[in-house]
């Protein structure tokens, strides 16, 4: 057949044309390293149970209300002593809303200011996040890189109500029981939500530790995905 041919057919459609290449679906500004841990949590879903859901569930509906109504969406999670689960909660909830697409800004706080445990901080190391110690007080402050070009999140113990957390218009995420029963009010807070996790304390000292922080770590990873995917 000759090329004048070829190309009659190609313009009445009898040949089809060469296919367009797909083009890869954007990628989110996260670090490489979080990105494929919470690939491995959202492979995860299907360990959440019904009843854990339901308990889960408040907190996605209230972020999407927000957002459809072009609210704030400040979320406080709140620990007794803001050195593990609320940190971990924390950060694992602005990964995973930046990988959902979604504007939050996520801070933490305790009933008390203790430290941000040195546990926790290498049990978000190990999962890819970027942690930086940069002062060396009973109370540092540390700087956390979820990715190149996104804000350095600060990570240091405070109580709740404490700068620079807000205090008007906030979801208040209790993520321990002591604290969800010691607080059953948080003065400003349009919404407040109990979905407490076992703090990984239990196994300090034992050989289990490792496991347990990075068992737990997992976790609130994997929940705090789901919810932002619930939302999105």
């Amino acid at each position: 057949m000759t090329l004048t041919a070829l190309l009659g057919l190609l313009l009445i459609g009898l040949l089809p044309a060469a296919s367009t290449p797909r083009t890869a679906a954007p990628s989110t500004p996260l670090l490489p390293a979080l990105e494929s841990y919470l690939d491995a949590r959202e492979a995860e879903f299907d360990r959440i149970s019904e009843d854990r859901r339901a308990v889960l569930r408040p907190l996605a509906v209230w972020i999407a209300e927000a957002r459809a109504a072009g609210r704030p969406i400040d979320l406080v999670f709140v620990c007794t002593h803001n050195s593990r689960r609320s940190h971990m909660a924390q950060l694992w909830a602005k990964a995973a809303a930046i990988r959902e697409g979604i504007d939050v800004t996520t801070w933490s706080g305790g009933t008390e200011a203790t430290a941000f445990n040195p546990r926790a901080v290498a049990a978000m190391d190990r999962a890819g996040f970027n942690v930086v110690r940069t002062t060396g007080n009973t109370n540092p402050i540390y700087h956390v890189t979820l990715g190149e070009s996104l804000p350095i999140q600060t990570c240091f113990s405070k109580p709740f109500d404490a700068a620079p957390n807000p205090t008007a218009g906030i979801a208040a995420v209790m993520v321990c029981g002591d604290a969800d029963r010691r607080c059953p009010i948080v003065p400003g807070a349009a919404g407040r939500f109990a979905m407490p996790f076992v703090d990984p304390k239990v196994s300090d000292g034992t050989p289990e530790e490792t496991a347990t922080y990075d068992d737990r770590c997992a976790q609130i990873a994997r929940e705090l995905l789901w919810i932002m995917s619930e939302a999105s």
